[in-house]
């Protein structure tokens, strides 16, 4: 069976950047957009031009500098958004512009104080305008996630006849489970006239921690883009994160979805984003935490020291992290500490490591972590008879 393409949709320099004490300058996002190009992600939303002079300013200069990705502009269904995202864009290799409206009950009825029919009137003279200045059109319908699936095929068939040529169908508050997610992007599928026309593409929330799960869901079900972010960062408790729809699809190959990412760039990029925007990642964040490859349970580093596939699913040198951690604390076992020792010069026979691993015990129990540096004074306590090997 062939694989299929996943675009990588990044919207770091959009999404991303709308959290607050976030804020980068055009300088930043210009080394980071110059990242994401040589990451190899497919699309770059590099901001939303018509919010003020800065960032129309940045999704400017974005657009002159990107050598492979698409990069694209948010608008809402207005055509001043959308004449001052063109403009935003004039200087880009291939310009996207992504417009569209909420679509839900909630926001119709709420938001826009509308109703259904005005909204899919809305759609279609939106991404029809859009058209008249770029090829390429993506469509969103906002909380399509909380939105009836027949009425949101309406709106997907409306957006197609007026020119799309990808369809967001965004989870905008993190609420579907990942079968309710799927099913809605396969009822898609099976149902929008001229869906061949266009790519579905996920946007998904992490409001209950199911933006990863529900955005593999959709691709399963025939989505072929993912928008995502470095480190999962975005409005309230984020977006999906790239690093990590890229390697679940790079560690699964029979779902014979491929993203073409370059993941040895991975945990550098990751770093770059959370120091230019202040954002620390969390140590026990998936891939590109600093725990991701850290083992201190005794069990898991015995098992590691004989084999790391026992607890490591993927090569720490496939998204760029130099390599595994065995982290010596009071539940690490004497394999771990003969290991660490001998890192650091020291062969021990069993004899000696007895004797000293009921020093190092004692230690332990003392400290968070045990370094290197206590090993040598370990080694010098314990007077084990050791010897530092040069």
């Amino acid at each position: 069976m062939s694989t299929d393409k996943v675009q990588i949709f990044d919207t770091t320099l959009r999404d991303g950047e709308q959290v607050p004490g976030c804020k980068l300058d055009t300088h930043q996002k210009l080394v980071i957009a110059e990242r994401l190009d040589n990451l190899g992600v497919d699309v770059i939303e590099a901001g939303f031009p018509v919010s003020s002079p800065g960032d129309f300013n940045s999704v400017r200069e974005i657009a002159k500098i990107v050598k492979n990705a698409t990069v694209c502009g948010l608008t809402r269904a207005v055509k001043k958004d959308i004449e001052v995202a063109a403009e935003a864009l004039k200087g880009a290799k291939r310009p996207r512009i992504h417009t569209g409206i909420g679509t839900s009950d909630s926001h119709i009825k709420y938001k826009f104080r509308s109703n259904q029919e005005e909204i899919l009137k809305r759609t279609f003279e939106a991404v029809a305008y859009a058209k008249t200045f770029v090829e390429d059109v993506e469509f969103y319908a906002e909380d399509a996630g909380r939105t009836n699936n027949e009425y949101l095929a309406r709106v997907c068939e409306a957006a197609i006849r007026a020119g799309a040529t990808v369809l967001n169908i965004p989870d905008t508050t993190g609420y579907c489970l990942p079968e309710e997610y799927g099913a809605k992007i396969k009822y898609l599928r099976e149902n929008v006239k001229g869906i061949e026309k266009a790519i579905l593409s996920c946007h998904c929330h992490n409001d209950l921690g199911l933006a990863t799960a529900n955005s593999i869901a959709g691709v399963v079900n025939g989505a072929r883009q993912i928008e995502c972010t470095i480190n999962g960062i975005g409005e309230r408790a984020g977006n999906t994160a790239l690093e990590e729809v890229v390697m679940i699809l790079k560690q699964h190959p029979y779902l014979n979805l491929d993203t073409g990412i370059n993941t040895r760039l991975l945990y550098d990029t990751s770093r770059m984003v959370s120091e230019k925007m202040g954002m620390v990642v969390q140590p026990n964040k998936a891939v590109v935490g600093a725990n991701a490859f850290a083992h201190s349970s005794g069990i898991h580093q015995d098992g590691m020291i004989k084999n790391k596939e026992t607890y490591e699913i993927m090569d720490p040198a496939e998204v760029g992290v130099s390599d595994s951690a065995i982290v010596l604390t009071a539940r690490s076992g004497r394999a771990a500490l003969a290991y660490r020792s001998k890192k650091v010069g020291y062969e021990l026979t069993k004899v000696q490591l007895d004797v000293v691993y009921k020093e190092f015990l004692i230690v332990a129990d003392s400290k968070k972590e045990v370094k290197d540096e206590d090993i040598h004074q370990i080694m010098k306590t314990t007077n084990s008879g050791a010897q530092a090997v040069a």
